[in-house]
């Protein structure tokens, strides 16, 4: 079972995507993690991904899409996968299907977790995070026995500058260029899957896991 998530910024698709990989016992890989561990482990990849890093450039996707195939092909992912962030674009959608077709596969999945704009803005503007022990909150859904003092240590909560609201549209503007062109790209290969993220994300997940036919 293999399974890209899709969705805005904010819209709860790494939560998704943990709960999935818990169920099913197939590993939740994101690209951040990729990247780290080959760095970490010096592989000739990870050396590659981190020359652009350190000059402040994106990692090309020729490069990342090596990254991802080359961790989708490890012994773990032999039953299937969550993909979290990846691919971004129609070009490493492409790419990324043209590598699994050599090898074989196919993206069985692509969960498309929808929340409209305005959602995501409340959403991600009301999250506090802990500047003594970095505990996270939210202002509605989560929070604080006392107003912006946090529960576990005692110390002050911020408004993270990835939360401000001017923040958080300009990345909801680079997603609809870039990567919402994905959910038609996913459709007419017959594997996109459409779920109300607004709601709870118990009842998020009870929808994906009826999808996934388990």
């Amino acid at each position: 079972m293999k399974i890209i998530m899709l969705g805005a910024p904010g819209a709860g698709k790494g939560t998704q995507a943990k709960k999935i990989a818990a169920k099913y016992q197939i590993p939740h890989i994101s690209t951040g993690d990729i990247f780290r561990a080959n760095i970490k482990n010096g592989t000739e990849l990870g050396k590659q991904a981190k020359t652009y890093m350190d000059q402040g450039l994106l990692v090309p996707d020729e490069l990342v899409v090596n990254l991802v195939v080359d961790r989708v092909n490890q012994e773990d992912c032999k039953n299937g996968y969550v993909l979290d962030g990846f691919p971004r674009t129609i070009p490493q959608a492409e790419a990324l299907d043209r590598a699994l077709e050599a090898l074989g596969q196919k993206v069985d999945y692509a969960i498309n977790v929808e929340v409209p704009d305005e959602n995501i803005v409340n959403r991600m503007s009301g999250r506090r995070a802990c500047v003594g022990c970095g505990a996270t909150y939210h202002v509605e859904y989560a929070p604080t026995k006392v107003e912006n003092v946090c529960d576990v240590c005692g110390a002050d909560l911020i408004l993270r500058e990835d939360d401000q609201p001017e923040t958080v549209l300009k990345r909801l503007g680079v997603y609809h260029e870039q990567t919402q062109p994905l959910i038609q790209y996913y459709t007419e290969k017959h594997v996109l899957k459409e779920v109300d993220g607004t709601v709870d994300m118990e009842a998020v997940f009870a929808v994906i896991v009826e999808i996934l036919g388990a």
